[in-house]
């Protein structure tokens, strides 16, 4: 069975909403940050709520609400944002956001969610320089990190996971797999082969 790794900057939005996406539909997968802490966006623009990977989002469900409950302005604020219902939906899908680069298992396939997160992925591979011999397939999806670019985003990545399952030979397959992908759904593609 092939084994996916989704991956954003915050393991909130976009890399959940595949994890949730692929999970439903039964395949292997678990999800992941690269950035150095959990951000999502403050009750204003110039502040931001962090947290440290490994917060469950059960206790970041509970201070977005907590922030929020004497404060209509904020609660309406979060809401528009669709910050309630994604950490609703993180909760049903796992525990708490995790770290990539404290990840050792290995992955056939990683999806990532911007060419910055790529980036960070195929340097953190490239550290680990190989070891193990064994390729994995990274390819970029470009998601706007809004609520619904992350559920068009996840189209994407159910569609790029049907194709590479479906998939008898993946190293000889795969361009034309992006290449198809590329040409049906809306998001710019970015793939690479490296190793662990």
């Amino acid at each position: 069975m092939v084994k996916f790794a989704v991956i954003c900057m915050s393991n909130m939005n976009r890399s959940m909403e595949g994890h949730f996406q692929l999970k439903k539909r039964g395949y292997n997968v678990q999800s992941y940050g690269t950035g150095t802490q959990v951000r999502l966006p403050g009750p204003t623009q110039a502040s931001a709520n962090s947290y440290n990977f490994g917060t469950p989002y059960a206790h970041i469900s509970n201070d977005l609400r907590t922030q929020a409950k004497d404060d209509p302005n904020l609660h309406s604020h979060y809401s528009r944002l669709g910050l309630f219902a994604m950490v609703d939906r993180n909760i049903t899908v796992k525990t708490a956001p995790e770290k990539f680069q404290n990840e050792k298992m290995s992955y056939d396939v990683i999806l990532t969610c911007e060419e910055r997160v790529f980036d960070l992925v195929c340097e953190e591979l490239l550290k680990r320089a190989g070891v193990k011999s064994k390729p994995v397939h990274v390819i970029n999806i470009d998601i706007d990190d809004t609520h619904k670019s992350s559920l068009k985003g996840g189209d994407t990545i159910v569609e790029l996971a049907k194709c590479i399952v479906a998939s008898k030979d993946l190293e000889r397959d795969m361009d034309g797999i992006i290449e198809d992908v590329q040409r049906r759904m809306t998001h710019r593609l970015l793939y690479t082969m490296a190793f662990y």
